[in-house]
């Protein structure tokens, strides 16, 4: 029979602690957990994206981002600027500490831009993405065997990693029909327990693509599809599609007309967070000497829109009031040239923090 497991001594009742130290032992891994001593569900750690109002989405009533030791989906239309915002990510979480991976399926990434995204390039891998079966061998073999270290993989992008079947077989699509997404649903069950228990986070750059369907009222409702199968939509913690915006400019020009970045729209279409169905707004700026998001048009809007009494509006002229109670008056006009002052900066984003997570915090 074995031993008889510890009893507390005045209850009667199984001791959790040492009943989930018994089963892990005997698993050989850690899936028990006594939740006084650890919450394994809930999420400790995030990475922001770069964008603060982005970030205030994610989380009801919380500053967020890419959640830690979860899955996470970033697609986006063609030039939305994918692959940029995933070095933005890459970035924040070198600088909380953590180890980047990133698989390159399109070999479009450079040393240079790699930097200038403020990416540090001693401390990150860089593998392409020769198929798919092996970018899944490398993630797992990584948390294996470095189960200490906190790592981000980011795999750029899934849509344009080929199978095994694919690289081996012809040209003919139909010879590898759905081998992806078969693949996909069984690593990523596999997956998402390590992810959680190392603290390591697994970011999937994805390629929207136009629905095309049969049916008129489907393609209304859902104008673009993510390829990957429904694993990716049932294992990803949380899906952030790149969209561009309507009505408006899609690409950020510079004083000579040229094409620096895009205004994209940010949607989240997923999230186990509570916040499915929000969006917003930023450019993606990869011209010039650094790759950056620039939201700071829009946090304008968003306070003028928040009715804030430390932020008002009185003709052409706004009126903001900062730490210490003093007024500060501007035009709509000189809002990135103030923003270039420190200390305007830093009231604009103390005061932006608070409405957007005040905003979403239902």
């Amino acid at each position: 029979m074995g031993k008889v497991l510890q009893m507390s001594e005045h209850t009667g009742k199984i001791n959790t602690s040492d009943l989930a130290k018994k089963i892990n032992k005997k698993l050989g891994i850690e899936a028990a957990h006594d939740l006084k001593q650890n919450d394994p569900v809930s999420i400790k750690d995030w990475i922001p994206t770069g964008s603060r109002w982005l970030d205030c989405s994610i989380k009801p009533g919380h500053m967020a981002g890419i959640p830690v030791g979860r899955i996470t989906e970033l697609a986006g239309l063609s030039s939305a600027g994918k692959s940029f915002m995933a070095l933005q990510i890459a970035a924040n979480a070198q600088k909380k500490g953590m180890y980047v991976v990133y698989f390159d399926a399109e070999s479009a990434l450079s040393n240079d831009f790699m930097i200038k995204a403020g990416v540090d390039i001693d401390n990150i891998l860089y593998q392409s993405a020769i198929s798919v079966e092996k970018t899944l061998e490398t993630i797992e073999y990584v948390m294996e065997n470095w189960s200490q270290a906190r790592v981000l993989f980011i795999w750029d992008s899934i849509a344009a990693t080929p199978s095994e079947k694919d690289v081996e077989g012809d040209f003919n699509p139909q010879s590898s029909m759905a081998v992806k997404p078969r693949i996909f649903a069984k690593a990523f069950s596999k997956l998402t327990i390590p992810l959680a228990n190392t603290q390591s986070t697994l970011l999937l750059v994805n390629q929207l693509k136009t629905n095309i369907s049969s049916r008129p009222a489907e393609m209304l409702v859902e104008p673009y599809i993510a390829p990957g199968g429904k694993a990716l939509e049932y294992f990803s913690s949380l899906r952030i599609w790149l969209t561009k915006r309507k009505a408006k400019a899609s690409f950020a020009l510079d004083e000579d007309g040229v094409r620096v970045g895009s205004h994209v729209k940010a949607y989240i279409k997923k999230s186990r967070m509570g916040s499915e169905g929000r969006s917003c707004e930023f450019k993606i700026m990869w011209g010039g000497d650094k790759v950056r998001i620039q939201d700071e048009e829009s946090w304008l809007d968003v306070l003028k829109a928040s009715k804030h009494p430390n932020f008002t509006l009185s003709g052409a002229w706004y009126t903001m009031i900062d730490k210490e109670g003093k007024s500060v008056k501007f035009q709509g006009k000189q809002w990135l040239n103030k923003l270039k002052e420190e200390d305007f900066r830093e009231t604009v984003t103390s005061l932006l923090d608070e409405v957007l997570i005040e905003k979403y915090k239902s």
